[in-house]
């Protein structure tokens, strides 16, 4: 009778702890950059696309940042911003396209890929917000002004989840 029990339990055990450790869940983590904890995350779909906006520290007027991400990479799609300052493209490379819309610079058809980005959230102007799906996300609300992050794409568990902080809820 012991034996058919253990039979039964030590099969219902691993499944739990398959399914609640198994990383299956794509994220954009956002983490210390020289460390793996993760202070936040957004869920994503692959190849879903969002934004990051921030205010130029020269400039003052935002630039936007259109991304997707794959399972492990990030690739940056599209650049748009009001002026022409130190730090700003003045042109497109290769196959892009540099356009003027509405007194806005846009280069489209970008295709550069990285495995992680770093940043430095902004601690006066900045205002780094994350935008999908029409919705935007402060990351201050998250994460300290100043603090060096990385992000990166990921898949976490269902228990990472529940201890980890999802900016979209």
């Amino acid at each position: 009778m012991k034996l058919k029990i253990a039979l039964l339990i030590i099969p219902l055990l691993s499944l739990i702890a398959f399914l609640l450790f198994f990383p299956y869940k794509q994220i954009i983590a956002f983490t210390f950059e020289d460390k793996d904890q993760v202070l936040c995350f957004l869920p994503l779909k692959n190849e879903d696309t969002f934004q990051i906006k921030y205010t130029h520290s020269i400039h003052l007027s935002d630039v936007i940042e259109t991304y997707s991400a794959s399972e492990n990479e990030i690739t940056l799609k599209e650049l748009s911003y009001k002026d022409f300052a130190v730090g700003m493209p003045s042109n497109a490379e290769g196959d892009e396209v540099f356009e003027v819309r509405n007194g806005t610079y846009y280069i489209t058809n970008m295709n550069r890929h990285f495995p992680y980005i770093d940043l430095r959230l902004g601690q006066v102007r900045a205002d780094h917000r994350i935008i999908y799906k029409d919705h935007t996300y402060t990351l201050s609300k998250f994460i300290e002004p100043g603090t060096w992050i990385r992000m990166s794409p990921q898949k976490i568990s269902y228990w990472e989840q529940l201890k980890g902080v999802n900016i979209s809820e």
